[in-house]
């Protein structure tokens, strides 16, 4: 009797997102659920209910600890799905949850493998000054396998951010394709402009002679015209604006971003090398943004 093989069920790699019980986290939730929407994915929440003590083994709990923390990494999921829901009311959206005890940073890295996109707030429980990384968010923007989303205060996905630009920057190296070719996608996805902003010199455009401006200029406008080359035919409903400026990238992105409602980056610029964890200016840019930021390095 010959074996009957059951058919290979493709699943879809879900928009990851990790909550803890503050805030920004759950401003986090909010947008991954946007974004899981956006893309006819699947949205997982998930929360560790370890001590978070950094990549060794965390301490030893007793048993009525450990169903406490169970309990609340409980409450802490079921608030994060009703808050997604909230998000994108009236939405089809298939919403699963999970507690791990597995302490978050090395768990979100390892399932970044099989996810389309991490979320992660800018900053947990422990953090105390307004504007730095988290350390489990700054570990997964430098080493998860697939884009990562940092979400900061807002998660911008109110009716007026809706209609803003999606901003990406342009380095003109190989090493910002994915990030172009991402923010091609979630402008179309938006329907809203396309701001493409290539910064040519570390220095300002005042420092810099006539010639040496106008020369740098017209270098910039070709350099940026080939990195958006052909996204034109593939996009054809994205309207694209062109930004070439002679200044430091970090101060001209986060200038542009106060009328954008999400940033796109590569994980390194010029600069970098293939190895690289973050760059300079990615680095810079998910410290000091204030809208959601996207990291985005060629899937390994």
């Amino acid at each position: 009797m010959s074996e009957k093989h059951q058919p290979t069920v493709h699943r879809p790699e879900p928009v990851l997102v990790a909550v803890d019980g503050s805030a920004n986290s759950y401003q986090a939730a909010a947008w991954a659920a946007a974004e899981a929407v956006l893309h006819h994915l699947p949205l997982h929440i998930l929360t560790s209910g370890a001590v978070q003590t950094g990549f060794g083994p965390g301490m030893s709990l007793g048993e009525a600890d450990l169903e406490w923390l169970r309990a609340d990494a409980e409450r802490v999921v079921g608030e994060a799905e009703r808050v997604a829901r909230a998000a994108v009311p009236d939405e089809d959206l298939v919403i699963t949850t999970e507690v791990s005890f597995e302490l978050a940073a090395p768990l979100l890295i390892q399932r970044s493998t099989a996810a389309r996109m991490v979320v992660v707030g800018s900053r947990g429980l422990g953090a105390f000054q307004r504007g730095l990384l988290g350390s489990v968010s700054r570990a997964v923007a430098q080493h998860a396998h697939c884009p990562v989303a940092v979400i900061h205060g807002v998660a911008a996905i109110d009716p007026v951010s809706a209609t803003q630009p999606v901003l990406v920057g342009v380095d003109g190296t190989a090493n910002s394709v994915p990030a172009v070719e991402l923010a091609f996608d979630e402008a179309s996805r938006r329907k809203v402009e396309l701001v493409a902003l290539h910064a040519f010199s570390d220095s300002s455009a005042l420092d810099l002679p006539a010639f040496g401006w106008e020369v740098g200029r017209q270098s910039a406008e070709a350099d940026l015209a080939e990195a958006l080359a052909g996204y034109a035919e593939q996009y054809p409903d994205v309207p694209v604006r062109r930004i070439v400026v002679a200044n430091r990238p970090v101060r001209t992105l986060l200038d542009e971003s106060a009328s954008a409602q999400l940033l796109v980056v590569g994980s390194h610029g010029r600069g970098g090398f293939s190895s690289m964890l973050l760059g300079s200016t990615s680095t810079a840019l998910l410290h000091t943004a204030e809208i959601p930021t996207i990291v985005v390095r060629s899937r390994t």
